[in-house]
């Protein structure tokens, strides 16, 4: 009996110590399981409300920082997986990211289109140049003349600053132009405008002429293949030398082709290479390939509407500029000089309507000169050699 007495105690002295074991082995293991997951309810803690916050947001950052992996991860794998409800091209046009690069059309034209018919059938001629003329119906017979010295190759564009637009009809060839009508506007106004490089890109050269322009000695295709002969990205005919005259290098040469530098007056050239005695063509009748036109029109400013100054900077959209701008000599223009867009200004401060646009023309050439200078400065500045 005793013995069973022995062996009942130490019984239970064994299983209060398994107890105490496993009670504090619970404990523990708790203690380390609690303290791995940091998304226990703090609530129930009487923390300091500043503190409370801070954790909150901490652990609200947490949730969200997962969500937001999980959705770029989702996104990322609905773009891999080839799913066709959702479309994403970072290599399209601006803009034109949500759609199939199959469907964009980044670049148009100027072709007229028919209302009717079959599309792949509307055009029997597709004009691979275009020429544009900064027009006053005060001109028209000028501007007939010229147009015709243009063919059928030629899409023929008129700016009309007087709005008299339908009375043009008179001429057969203005039923396949294109007429835009703003009153009062410049040249550079329209073609910053309506002559995106995006708009003009099916015409290999662009031409953008003034209407007071003499062509009695001027072929345009005869032109274009002197161009292209000498590797030219922008070029004008060569002047007709007139008291009107301003710069040697637009001087019509009788004994070349083309010419790409001229000796001006002493101390105008800093450098044989630079204008105005090489890489320099006036503004009054320019022709741009299309790829230098891209790089021009991107120059012009908004609000620097006469174009003054431009002429000196053109040579940077071109490399090297000296060989691939120049005058082509053996097709010769006559400038009439005709100051019919000077009348179409106001008279102010006793002032003619022509004193006033010229005062705004010179003033644009010292504006156009100081922004490219500033923007010379900071990208060089930006760069490390300011």
């Amino acid at each position: 009996m005793g013995t069973i007495h022995r062996s009942g105690v130490m019984k239970k002295s064994s299983d209060r110590t398994r107890l105490f074991l496993t009670t504090s082995l619970g404990i523990v293991f708790g203690f380390f399981v609690g303290i791995s997951f940091p998304n226990v309810s703090v609530t129930k803690f009487n923390l300091h409300p500043k503190i409370l916050s801070s954790i909150d947001l901490a652990i609200l950052d947490d949730h969200s920082s997962g969500r937001n992996t999980q959705t770029k991860s989702k996104s990322s794998e609905t773009a891999q997986s080839g799913d066709s409800s959702r479309i994403y091209v970072g290599t399209n046009p601006r803009g034109a990211e949500l759609l199939p690069p199959g469907i964009v059309v980044s670049e148009t034209d100027f072709y007229l289109r028919r209302l009717w018919g079959d599309p792949n059938e509307d055009l029997t001629n597709r004009p691979k140049y275009l020429v544009t003329f900064t027009v006053g119906f005060d001109q028209r017979k000028n501007i007939d003349t010229a147009v015709k010295k243009f063919s059928e190759d030629f899409t023929i564009l008129l700016f009309h600053y007087d709005g008299r637009a339908s009375e043009w009809d008179q001429f057969e060839w203005s039923k396949r132009a294109i007429h835009i009508s703003v009153k009062k506007q410049t040249k550079w106004w329209y073609a910053k405008r309506f002559l995106h490089p995006d708009v003009v890109a099916a015409y290999d050269y662009i031409f953008i002429w003034d209407e007071d322009l003499g062509v009695e000695h001027f072929n345009a295709e005869k032109y274009l293949q002197l161009v292209m002969k000498h590797g030219l990205e922008i070029s004008q005919p060569g002047l007709e030398p007139n008291k009107g005259l301003t710069w040697q290098m637009t001087k019509r040469r009788g004994d070349s082709e083309v010419h790409k530098e001229t000796v001006e007056k002493p101390g105008w050239c800093s450098d044989p290479h630079l204008p105005p005695c090489a890489a320099f063509v006036e503004i009054m009748a320019p022709v741009f390939s299309r790829n230098a036109w891209r790089c021009v029109w991107h120059m012009i400013q908004n609000d620097l509407i006469h174009g003054w100054g431009l002429d000196f900077a053109l040579r940077r959209c071109v490399e090297p500029a000296h060989e691939k701008i120049g005058v082509v000599d053996s097709q010769w223009i006559i400038h009439q000089v005709i100051p019919s867009l000077g009348n179409q200004g106001e008279s102010e401060q006793g002032k003619a309507p022509w004193e006033g646009v010229r005062e705004r023309c010179k003033n644009e050439w010292k504006l156009f000169q100081d922004r490219l200078a500033e923007a010379d400065r900071a990208y060089f500045a930006g760069i490390g050699k300011g």
